[in-house]
């Protein structure tokens, strides 16, 4: 996954210190009600597509861009499917980060479904009763995606 200028230029005075960055997950659907997914280069597994936004970039608006440069679909947002902190991550050189990810779900209005960059190596639609393994950070957006349930927030353990 490529990292974005503005981080790297954060990260020459941070150095691997923790980040605290948002994050955007898109679950897009076509009209046949399939998910798009997106098979990741750096590990070789499934998952839905996300991103950082540039800076100033509302969350759509970094929905739409990451889906399209990842799948060449193109898409619009319909909603906030969930909000949530997530644990921190460190990556294997050493820095570390933690998101605040914003997961919307989307509906696919254009685009064939390719890849196009080089975050993947295969992007498919999938009917959502024969998805192929995914992590639970995946299975539980596309669940709530599919859901009418109003946006999704963790609440702290006393509420």
């Amino acid at each position: 996954m490529a990292t974005p200028d503005f981080i790297t230029t954060l990260r020459a005075d941070a150095g691997q210190q923790l980040l605290w960055l948002p994050g955007v997950t898109a679950i897009v659907f076509d009209d046949e009600g399939r998910v798009l997914l997106g098979q990741r280069a750096d590990n070789g597994k499934w998952s839905v597509i996300g991103g950082i936004p540039d800076p100033g970039e509302q969350p759509a608006e970094c929905a739409v861009r990451e889906v399209y440069e990842e799948t060449a679909v193109r898409c619009v947002v319909e909603r906030v499917v969930m909000v949530q902190a997530l644990p921190p991550v460190t990556y294997p050189n050493g820095d570390t980060c933690q998101y605040m990810d914003i997961t919307v779900r989307c509906r696919a209005v254009g685009g064939e479904a390719r890849v196009n960059d080089d975050e993947s190596v295969d992007v498919a639609w999938f009917e959502v009763d024969a998805l192929p393994r995914l992590h639970e950070f995946s299975e539980h957006r596309i669940k709530l995606a599919l859901s009418d349930s109003p946006t999704w927030f963790e609440q702290s353990a006393g509420e």
